[in-house]
């Protein structure tokens, strides 16, 4: 179901970071109100990428491990800067490398805004499933990129459709058509997620003025910013121009847009 992009750049953590790690993090707060796991308990997080779904677990759920996986080594080590913790362990790896985890042996697997970009994602939930005992819970989010759930995302795609009509194929939006709360759900029901729920997180992204909002558009870690780093300077300017006379601002010259994830959780029988 997933397409890799020749714009998709994920090696530069500190990059990803400043474009969707920040927006990351209230996203995985609310994520864990609502699974509602309690304390003590062998968790898996896949796709961990820089460590915001792993450091709200163990801030959130006080667990007894995390095993976190992500094929980025740059992810990886902004990862483990940011969470210390002795509980959390990091692994180079994807979905793929989930057979070396034996059957029953976490409580919880779950996976923050990684779904999507795996090749064989139905494939990644059973094995998700496979890893947790019986009566623990799998849980995933993913960006509601079809329903336009990232508007930071949608004005740069507008503007750049705008300039380069050829850039309508990279979006988002055509690239992950399944992430819709049916789609998800469908998803999840092939993998033998039995009794699935989905939910909708919803929070604003606030940017202190225009060069907050485009600068980690420059920074080439992620599809749109890959894209614009792949920009001759002048088209990149045409494109910085149009996205500055299109965005609205409040009166401090701030800027804010919605973004909004779809949540699946299931418990395994």
């Amino acid at each position: 179901m997933s397409t890799i992009s020749r714009h998709d750049a994920w090696q530069a953590g500190d990059s990803y970071e400043l474009y969707m790690g920040r927006w990351s993090r209230p996203i995985a707060a609310r994520f864990l109100d609502w699974l509602a796991m309690s304390s003590g308990l062998d968790w898996l997080d896949l796709g961990c990428g820089t460590g915001a779904l792993t450091e709200a677990i163990l801030r959130q759920c006080d667990p007894a491990s995390v095993i976190a996986i992500d094929p980025s080594e740059g992810f990886l080590a902004r990862a483990q800067a940011n969470v210390p913790d002795p509980r959390a362990q990091f692994h180079v790896g994807d979905a793929a490398s989930l057979g070396a985890i034996p059957a029953d042996s976490r409580d919880v697997a779950v996976s923050a805004l990684a779904i999507n970009f795996i090749p064989a994602p139905v494939g990644a939930l059973a094995e998700m499933k496979r890893i947790v005992r019986p009566g623990g819970t799998v849980g995933f989010y993913v960006w509601d990129y079809p329903g336009g759930g990232i508007e930071l995302m949608r004005a740069f795609w507008a503007a750049a459709v705008a300039l380069d009509p050829a850039a309508s194929e990279l979006g988002e939006d055509r690239r992950f058509p399944f992430c819709t709360q049916e789609g998800l759900l469908d998803m999840a029901r092939e993998a033998g997620w039995v009794s699935a729920e989905c939910t909708s997180i919803e929070i604003p992204s606030v940017f202190r003025d225009f060069e907050d909002y485009w600068q980690p558009f420059t920074l080439g870690a992620g599809p749109a910013p890959g894209y614009c780093a792949s920009l001759a300077p002048d088209a990149r300017q045409r494109l910085r121009d149009r996205l500055s006379a299109t965005l609205e601002r409040s009166e401090d010259g701030s800027i804010t847009l919605m973004t909004r994830a779809w949540a699946i959780k299931a418990r395994v029988r």
